[in-house]
């Protein structure tokens, strides 16, 4: 039976504790509300052509170097929210990392990711990810990201989907079942679902068979792990030993290991996505070369299970805490049994949609998005000159009381008949982003949800540590709780 060292878990939580973040350090709370009470010295990005109509667009750089890092990191959507109510739908915003106009709201979400005249590219993204993932799907832009995205949709076929829910139902049941902890207060979600969802990756992405060449496994992840961190870093050059030197060290290691296998691949009628990957065609018979294969592969690790993870991590918290939501859930999984799970099974857990779609409404795992304005252009009368970031946050649309009832209570119901909360506006609810860029993957991490917890509520009750646990997160990138989220898990039978 899995147990918890106590040693080790306290030297974990000392780490967490001890981890120098906006969050952690001593004096920060009091540091941020200065910071949001103070008067910031105005700057104007760029004075709009004469006789255009247009506004400047105007803002603060904050602090020097910091910026407004310490405010983001500590509130997140909290403070995006601050700004949409002190300033408006456009703003400018200071950062040590990408200087970039705060494109706030749902309107303004909806201008930015519909893209209607292809004002706005993907490449934003680069001094934040790019040495990492150089090449995925979310950095590429117009006619060559639909043709990436023509060939990669065959990887998401329905038929496709069907054979990874078994792979992901063979780990997850095998994981759940013999590696978490029952009845131990100490049990943390947050990392034990991290490696659930690198375990199912390295199966459904990789093609490896469940339980075997574990070092191997363990030296990817941890690449992905680290690669994935490092977009987070302040220090943006490779100095070692810094997350961002780490970071590119660690892509060398993904593109090493994927490059040794891409000839057997190829050559393999294998069910995994990197097979697959290596097989695709469009309409038009044309393929990925191995570079592509390679750089979509990484990119694809990395979205799938950090999103996974996290909307997994905030409905274990929601379940635990709302035990009437939990037994709802729990009674279409009774319904289903504990036979092999297919995609006709996962559509009938419909209370799990609600859940799902509320999980990621209150913690979205990517709560913003960056694009780069190709030339001068306007928006939401606002002019905005060639070259400037635009930062949307589809998570502060998910707090607004004007399209959601008590955007801060756990209410599932509200995505359902009548009520229908999500359809106030077209981006009102946007987790997967929307336009050309929507997530090719959504379906797939819904399965993949659906099936761990099923998995979970049929051997498990969650319980919170205590009555009054509140969750704090870190917003440096996807929110993660501070302490690892603890959740008991109550054996049923």
């Amino acid at each position: 039976m899995a147990t918890i060292n106590t040693k080790d878990y306290l030297l974990d939580q000392a780490k967490r504790r001890l981890r120098p973040t906006p969050v952690t350090i001593p004096g920060m709370g009091a540091l941020e509300k200065r910071l949001l009470e103070h008067e910031w010295k105005e700057v104007v990005l760029a004075e709009p052509p004469a006789g255009s109509g247009l506004k400047a667009v105007r803002g603060d750089n904050g602090l020097p170097v910091f910026a407004h890092m310490i405010e983001l990191f500590r509130g997140g959507p909290d403070f995006v929210l601050h700004l949409y109510r002190e300033h408006g739908p456009i703003h400018f915003a200071g950062s040590p990392v990408l200087p970039a106009v705060a494109a706030l709201g749902p309107d303004a979400t909806q201008a930015v990711s519909s893209n209607r005249n292809k004002d706005f590219s993907q490449k934003a993204w680069d001094p934040v990810i790019g040495p990492f993932f150089e090449g995925g799907l979310m950095l590429r832009d117009f006619e060559d990201h639909m043709y990436h995205r023509r060939i990669m949709q065959e990887a998401f076929t329905r038929s496709r989907l069907t054979g990874y829910v078994e792979h992901i139902d063979t780990v997850a049941s095998a994981v759940i079942a013999n590696d978490w902890v029952a009845d131990d207060p100490r049990f943390l979600f947050h990392p034990a679902v991290k490696e659930l969802t690198l375990d199912i990756a390295s199966v459904v992405f990789m093609g490896h068979e469940a339980g075997t060449d574990k070092e191997l496994v363990t030296t990817v992840n941890k690449a992905f792990t680290t690669t994935t961190r490092a977009g987070n870093a302040i220090v943006r050059k490779p100095v070692p030993p810094l997350s961002w030197w780490r970071g590119i060290r660690a892509r060398k290691t993904l593109e090493d290991y994927f490059n040794a296998r891409i000839a057997e691949k190829r050559r393999s009628e294998s069910t995994d996505m990197f097979s697959v990957l290596c097989h695709s065609q469009d309409e038009e018979g044309q393929s990925f070369t191995d570079q592509d294969v390679v750089s979509h592969m990484i990119f694809l690790m990395m979205a799938a299970h950090d999103t996974s993870t996290s909307t997994l991590t905030t409905m274990a918290y929601h379940l635990a805490a709302n035990p009437e939501w939990q037994d709802r859930c729990r009674e279409e999984s009774e319904r289903i049994g504990d036979g092999p799970l297919d995609i006709q099974a996962l559509e009938k857990l419909e209370t799990y949609d609600l859940v799902i779609n509320e999980a990621l409404r209150m913690v979205t795992p990517l709560p913003f998005n960056f694009r780069q304005a190709v030339r001068d252009t306007e928006l939401m009368g606002f002019h905005i000159p060639a070259d400037t970031a635009i930062m949307t946050w589809p998570s502060l649309n998910h707090r607004l009381p004007e399209l959601w009832t008590d955007p801060e209570k756990f209410d599932p119901a509200r995505f359902a008949e009548p009520r229908n909360e999500h359809k106030r506006h077209r981006y009102a609810f946007a987790p997967f982003g929307g336009g050309a860029h929507k997530c090719i993957g959504m379906v797939f991490g819904q399965l993949e949800i659906k099936t761990v917890m099923h998995r979970l509520l049929r051997k498990y009750r969650l319980e919170l540590v205590d009555p009054g646990y509140r969750p704090h997160y870190d917003h440096g990138g996807m929110a993660v709780p501070i302490d690892g989220m603890p959740i008991v898990l109550r054996p049923l039978r």
